[in-house]
């Protein structure tokens, strides 16, 4: 008998996969790959149902002979280990982020005289709008809160983009980049303080309340799903954080971060340049108890981040703290430096980890930006922010654009750095 093999990621069953399933049978005996979820993570939404639920439902399908794990968007390793005769695809993807790993699978396929078997793709109106209810599921506080943690069980790096904005929200939420047979994208969102102040032309000293943050979350969780980190900067008084983590918890954020300094406000990065106090420990494991305490979720994380290290005051005073905010309650730890060199963080992790195996850290490799995921993730280390990016560039084109728009006296030379307006309205989504 003829063998055929089919990858599947999909996590809602419509007409349209049911009939290719039985195409696909009617060639052969039929094995499904099923993706993990991690890969789906990685380039899709975050699935509805379980890798095992998923596996479940297709295994109870007329026609499906079996189900094995597909740990990869690329096809590579199960072609080569089941040698199938024939592979059945949709025809979307010729064009698109799919196409290299439909090219990989015809020159596996060539290898050993095996055939790719394309179907037309089934474009009905009905088939997005289940995917849009899907993302509609997917953006519910009660369901969106949860999900850091999740990624947090499902990938030893959980990568975060800074977001100020709707469609800032949309770009972290939508890029994907497809490499070596992987997809890559954004596991969730970075609500950093420097960067709304910025948006709002204010400096970044606390200035903004935390009524306007929150009408900033709210438009990013108007248009997105991912999960959201807020920067909460030193948390503010006691009496009034326990009441805006009640608020954040309520909204759907998944986890904020509160930094161990008091007094007015200043941007880590100037470090000792400027005048920054520290606040002590007793006091600052008071107010993460207290936050812990209003809490009325599992899902939301509290992140304690230390200035030790910005301050120079040592990596045993950091190590401390660290070890007494985790007794206090902090769900993970934020390191931060301004060095470039990424060695203080890493001996930090290093140290930290000898007593500490579990507990998430954080870090925000602004300054030591040539260290790569694969490298914190070696380190122990389990989120990484990339905290500013969208904000610092998109000032400079900004204001290469206005200058150009001056020295011509017209807008014909400023095309060439702009976005088509067409190219914009696809990016937001009629829905919204």
């Amino acid at each position: 008998m003829k063998t055929v093999y089919m990858s599947f990621s999909t996590d809602m069953l419509h007409s349209g996969h049911i009939a290719i399933i039985e195409k696909a049978a009617a060639l052969g005996q039929l094995t499904i790959g099923v993706l993990t979820d991690q890969v789906i993570a990685s380039y899709k939404r975050y699935p509805l149902l379980s890798y095992e639920e998923r596996v479940n439902m297709l295994q109870s399908i007329r026609g499906v002979y079996r189900t094995v794990e597909q740990n990869s968007l690329s096809y590579a390793d199960n072609l080569r280990k089941l040698r199938p005769d024939y592979v059945v695809h949709g025809d979307d993807w010729k064009s698109g982020v799919q196409k290299p790993i439909r090219d990989e699978v015809v020159s596996i396929l060539n290898e050993y005289g095996g055939e790719l078997v394309e179907y037309p793709y089934s474009n009905d109106e009905r088939y997005r709008a289940l995917e849009q209810r899907s993302r509609e599921h997917l953006s519910i506080p009660d369901i969106r809160r949860g999900r850091l943690r999740d990624l947090l069980a499902m990938k030893p790096t959980v990568s975060i983009l800074e977001a100020h904005s709707g469609i800032t929200g949309l770009i972290a939420e939508n890029t994907v980049v497809v490499k070596e047979g992987k997809a890559f994208q954004f596991d969730g969102m970075w609500v950093s303080s420097l960067c709304d102040s910025t948006a709002k032309g204010k400096p970044d000293i606390e200035l903004v309340d935390m009524s306007s943050r929150l009408r900033t979350i709210d438009d990013i969780m108007e248009v997105t799903t991912k999960p959201i980190i807020l920067d909460g900067d030193t948390g503010g008084l006691i009496e009034h954080f326990v009441y805006n983590i009640k608020t954040l918890e309520r909204m759907g954020v998944s986890a904020v971060i509160i930094e161990d300094k008091t007094g007015l406000k200043k941007n880590s990065l100037f470090g000792t340049e400027v005048a920054q106090t520290q606040d002590c420990i007793e006091h600052f494991c008071e107010k993460i108890a207290a936050g812990k305490r209003a809490l009325k979720t599992k899902e939301f994380m509290l992140i304690a981040r230390i200035e030790s290290l910005i301050l120079e005051r040592g990596m045993a005073d950091a190590l401390k703290r660290a070890f007494a905010y985790v007794a206090a309650g902090a769900d993970g730890i934020m390191i931060h430096s301004r060095k470039k060199s990424p060695e203080e963080i890493f001996e930090f992790c290093e140290r930290f980890r000898e007593k500490d195996p579990v507990t998430p850290i954080v870090v925000v490799p602004t300054s030591f930006n040539t260290v790569t995921e694969e490298e914190f993730a070696q380190r122990g280390i389990n989120i990484v922010i990339y905290a500013n990016q969208l904000t610092r560039s998109a000032f400079p084109a900004m204001q290469k654009a206005a200058r150009t728009i001056l020295e011509n006296h017209r807008a014909k030379e400023a095309d060439d750095l702009c976005m088509p307006i067409k190219d914009i309205l696809t990016l937001i989504p009629e829905e919204a």
